[in-house]
This record gives structure tokens, sequence and C-alpha cells, in this order.
């Protein structure tokens, strides 16, 4: 069965202004969804006018509904955020909210929208905080009705107070490209079953 994934990216720089951690540790992930055979594209969402709100349109010059549907289409959603104090970045948070819409939506199974996707994790920072933005992410994408594998995270941080960047490493640490290899097999493995057999009608 085709699968296909989405690579978010929610870092605060648009494409151009600087190279992105965020869009480095993606990289790993689209090497092995391209091993796995997974049709995948990435979008950066500070390159859109994605608006506050918890709507699916905010009017006039909103482009969220571009970054959605780009998101809806695909079997596999992987979040990517850098940590800004201990924290995910505003443009993720921004993403939550935007999806938050659905919360108040059900299709002809009573279920939420997004309900047969799979949600992976991608965070880089240069401090403590990996598990908590973890933790926030997760419970905000199970709430939308996100489904998360098992090992659905993949993280680096640096030294504390340091100044290297994921991007800046001489090489990918073994250990974070044996656990992103991990969560993309686990996270292929269940869109399929997804795929095969959809949630059930509730009720």
């Amino acid at each position: 069965m085709t699968l296909t994934a989405t690579l978010l990216n929610c870092s605060l720089k648009p494409t151009g202004d600087d190279d992105s951690s965020t869009d480095a540790m993606l990289d790993l992930f689209a090497a092995e969804l391209d091993r796995l055979e997974v049709a995948h594209r990435r979008v950066r969402v500070a390159d859109h006018d994605v608006r506050p709100g918890v709507s699916h349109d905010e009017g006039d010059g909103d482009e969220w509904a571009s970054v959605r549907d780009r998101i809806m289409a695909a079997d596999i959603l992987v979040f990517g955020t850098p940590i800004w104090l201990g924290n995910p970045s505003s443009v993720s948070q921004r993403v939550l909210e935007r999806l938050d819409a659905y919360i108040s939506e059900t299709d002809d199974r009573g279920q939420m929208p997004p309900v047969d996707r799979v949600a992976l994790l991608a965070v880089v920072g240069n401090e403590d905080g990996a598990h908590h933005v973890g933790a926030q992410l997760y419970q905000g994408l199970a709430d939308i009705g996100f489904t998360i594998p098992a090992n659905g995270m993949a993280y680096w941080v640096g030294e504390a107070m340091g100044s290297v960047d994921f991007q800046d490493l001489d090489e990918v640490p073994e250990k974070v490209e044996g656990v992103v290899q991990v969560a993309v097999e686990n996270a292929v493995h269940l869109a399929r079953l997804l795929q095969a057999e959809p949630y059930p009608k509730v009720g």
C-alpha cells in the first residue's frame, strides 16, 4: 500500500533566512521515509501567513488552508520544532491552535477527521526541554485525533547555554540516527495498519 508523509518545519525562520537545524533533523526522517518508499513533501510554516485563531479560516490573507491541506493529505505527519526557552516554538503552537478546529468536527464514523493519521515528533534545541516539548505536542496531537506510535519522537539537545546547533555537528550522533529509524519504521507500520483498517464507527 502506498503511503505519504508531510514533514512540517515549525522553525521561526522562513526559507532562505538562514539554515535550519529543524530542517537538518527532518532530513534524517526524510532519508528513512525514502528507504521505506514513503513519498513525502516538506512544508516550512513560516513561509506562509498563518493567522492566529482556532478556526479553519481566519479571514482575508490567511494561508492556513494550504498548510492544513498538506497535513490532511498525508498518512504520516512528521512535526518538527526547535526548542525556545524550554518550549515548542510559537509557530508549532500556532499549528496546534489552528488544528484545534477539528476538535468540534466528526466524520460519518463519529471520529475526528485526522483520526487515521500517524504523527511523529522531530525536536532540536540548545537547552534542556525535549521531553517537555514532546509531552506538550503529543498531548495536543492526540487530542486532535492523531495516533502516536511507540518511540514516536527523535530529538537532539546541545549543552546547556551552549552555542552549537544541530546543523553544525560534524556528524549526526549514532543514537539519534537509530531513534529516527525506529520512529519512522514504527510509524510506517502503524500507518499501514490504519490504512488497511481505519478506526471504527463510534457506538
